[in-house]
């Protein structure tokens, strides 16, 4: 086999503990601050425009951004929820707003493991939040360091499965062949079935609350520490 040069994460499932709506908190707290009597309505609302976006995975595979979210959200319901929501996040603590985000206890092991072996790492997110809220946590958590890349969909035209962010990944790692990388995540077909069809070598984390995808990743871990003896194995025998 080919010598292995990157390994790139998913986030949410995979670096982080999954959560089944990200969001839901903070939705409802800007939907509050908008409109107490209207809460309910605007947090479900905010909630399907949401849902919406991550259903073109499945479709052209467009990213979005927290902006256009806002801004369809307001044309739904006549109200400007992005005034709400920015209101919200610029005087609630991220760490009040999402008490639920906690990246694996092992995450910061495993990441120094693969780069003491002098294999460099990366992060690619489904997201259309910007980038300073997740790099929040990822600081918080002393994960930054330990990232050599990190790439944010709503900062790039196509979500996952779209082969264009597997590549932008490849070239910010100084990747040639892909086959030399390792893309680990938890949903088949946004991340292993699009990091296969990349040439990418793909490391599924079982997740049984996301949808299935008949697809055969090369390995399957339960926990991220399942991925130390995958790599040894693979660096053993390239």
């Amino acid at each position: 086999m080919t010598r292995i040069e990157a390994v790139v994460f998913d986030w949410g499932g995979t670096l982080s503990a999954f959560a089944d709506i990200d969001m839901v908190d903070m939705w409802r707290l800007a939907a509050r601050r908008l409109d107490p009597q209207r809460e309910d309505e605007v947090c479900r609302r905010l909630i399907e425009v949401e849902e919406a976006s991550f259903g073109r995975v499945r479709t052209d595979q467009r990213s979005s951004t927290l902006s256009r979210i806002l801004q369809e959200a307001s044309r739904a319901l006549g109200l400007d929820v992005a005034e709400a929501v920015l209101e919200e996040a610029a005087t609630t603590h991220l760490d009040s707003w999402t008490p639920h985000i906690v990246h694996e206890v092992d995450a910061a092991t495993v990441l120094s493991a693969i780069r003491s072996r002098g294999i460099r790492t990366g992060l690619l997110s489904n997201t259309h939040w910007p980038r300073p809220f997740h790099e929040h946590f990822l600081e918080r958590d002393g994960l930054s360091p330990l990232l050599d890349v990190r790439l944010y969909t709503s900062e790039l035209s196509h979500m996952k499965p779209h082969p264009s962010v597997f590549r932008q990944a490849l070239d910010q790692l100084q990747v040639v062949d892909p086959q030399r990388a390792v893309f680990v995540g938890d949903r088949p077909f946004d991340d292993i079935h699009g990091a296969r069809s990349c040439g990418m070598r793909t490391v599924l984390r079982r997740n049984r609350s996301v949808p299935d995808f008949d697809v055969d990743a090369d390995a399957e871990i339960e926990r991220l520490s399942d991925l130390l003896p995958i790599l040894a194995g693979w660096l053993d025998h390239d």
